[in-house]
C-alpha cells in the first residue's frame, strides 16, 4: 500500500472535466494537488468555478515546466494537440507519470490520428510509450507506462459492453448498430462554437453522422482484442441534460448462441470489475443510477427480432467517460485498490 501522498498537477483544471477533477481529487485520500492550471483566470480560487469543492486548493496558475519536477503525477484536460507537446518537452527530464485526457496518445498510428483529429502528431515516438487505458482491459499492465491515455466518453461504454463479447466470437461481427447520447457536457466548455444548431440546450441533436473522431478508437481496439475487422455504425447524440451518457447497442448472435449465454459472459467477464455492474437480464435502465459515480450499468435485453438483441450501456460521461476513470487509472498506476476515492 502507498504509504506517501501523490503529488499531483491538473492541467486544464477550469473545464468541465478539470473541474470534475479537482472535485474528486480533493476529497482523495493519496492525493495532493500542488498545482492547478489553466490558460485564464489566473490566481483565481477553484471554488469560484465549482462550489462543491470545500477544501482550500491552490489558485490557478499558468503551467510551468518546472511544475513537473515537484509532481508525480500530471492530468492533462486540455484541446486536442497540446497534451503531446508538454509531453514531449517534459518526458525525458523526469520521472513523472502524465494521465492524458485528450485524444493525443488514443490512436497508435501516426498518419489515423493525422486522419481523424486533422493535427500531425508530433511526438510519434512517444506512442509506443504510451497505453489506451479502460482501466477495466489493463490492470495487470499499467503499471508499465509512463503516458496513460484515457479513452473517449463514448468508447468507454462501448467497449464494456461488446469486447467481451468479441473476443469470445459469441455475436455477429457485421451490422452492429451503436447509437449513444450524451450531456451536453461531453461536448466540452465551448459547445456553442462546436454546435451551431438553434436550442442546443432543449433539443436532443444527432452529429457525426459519417465520421466521428470516436470511430477511430473504436476500429482499433475492436482490431486489437479480435484481430478482425468489425463493421457497425455509430452515431452520437447530444442530448439536453448536463452529465450522463447512455449507448443502445444492436448485435446479431453467432449460431446456436442463446442470449442468456450472452448475460452470462458478461457476468463472468466483468465479475472482478467493481465498476462495471450487469444489471438483471430484461431490464430498462437509465443514466440517473450512475449520474455522479464511476459505475457502468449494462443491461442485456431481448428484441422481437429472433437472433438480434440489444445491450445498454450507461455511464456518466464526465465521471466514468472521463475524470473518475483517469482517478481509477491512477489508482492502478500506484498501486491503490481502484474503488479508493472513488
Amino acid at each position: 500500500m502507498l504509504k506517501k501522498k501523490i503529488n499531483i498537477a491538473v492541467v486544464g483544471a477550469t473545464g468541465y472535466v478539470g473541474l470534475d477533477l479537482a472535485f474528486l481529487l480533493s476529497k482523495h485520500p493519496k492525493a495532493n494537488i500542488l498545482f492547478l492550471c489553466a490558460q485564464k483566470n489566473i490566481g483565481k480560487s477553484i471554488n469560484f468555478f465549482d462550489k462543491r469543492i470545500k477544501k482550500k486548493l491552490p489558485k490557478i496558475s499558468k503551467f510551468k515546466d518546472s511544475y513537473c519536477k515537484k509532481v508525480d503525477l500530471i492530468f492533462l484536460s486540455l484541446p486536442n494537440g497540446e497534451a503531446q507537446k508538454l509531453i514531449k518537452r517534459n518526458i525525458k527530464r523526469i520521472n513523472t507519470r502524465f494521465i492524458d485526457l485528450s485524444g493525443d496518445f488514443r490512436i497508435k498510428k501516426p498518419k489515423e490520428y493525422k486522419k481523424w483529429y486533422g493535427l500531425n502528431h508530433l511526438a510519434k515516438n512517444l506512442i509506443s510509450k504510451s497505453i489506451y487505458s479502460v482501466s477495466e482491459f489493463v490492470k495487470k499492465d499499467i503499471k508499465k507506462f509512463k503516458i496513460i491515455s484515457n479513452p473517449g466518453c463514448y468508447p468507454t461504454s462501448i467497449q464494456l459492453a461488446l469486447i467481451p463479447l468479441l473476443k469470445k466470437n459469441l455475436i455477429k461481427n457485421s451490422n452492429i448498430t451503436i447509437d449513444s447520447k450524451s450531456g451536453f457536457s461531453g461536448a466540452g466548455k465551448n459547445i456553442k462554437n462546436k454546435f451551431k444548431f438553434k436550442n442546443i440546450f432543449s433539443s436532443i441533436s444527432a452529429y457525426g453522422i459519417e465520421k466521428h473522431k470516436h470511430m477511430s478508437e473504436l476500429d482499433q481496439e475492436f482490431f486489437k482484442f479480435t484481430k478482425k475487422k468489425i463493421n457497425y455504425t455509430f452515431n452520437p447524440h447530444i442530448i439536453p441534460t448536463y452529465r450522463g451518457l447512455l449507448s443502445t447497442i444492436y448485435i446479431n448472435l453467432n449460431e446456436r448462441i442463446t442470449i442468456t449465454k450472452i448475460f452470462n459472459e458478461l457476468k463472468k467477464f466483468h465479475k472482478k470489475n467493481y465498476f462495471v455492474k450487469i444489471e438483471k437480464f430484461n431490464k430498462a435502465i437509465t443514466t440517473g443510477s450512475v449520474v455522479n459515480t464511476n459505475f457502468c450499468s449494462i443491461s442485456v435485453c431481448k428484441t422481437r427480432i429472433k437472433g438480434k438483441i440489444v445491450i445498454f450501456s450507461a455511464i456518466d460521461n464526465l465521471i466514468k467517460g472521463a475524470s473518475g476513470q483517469a482517478i481509477q487509472n491512477m489508482n492502478l498506476l500506484f498501486g491503490l485498490n481502484e474503488k479508493t476515492g472513488l
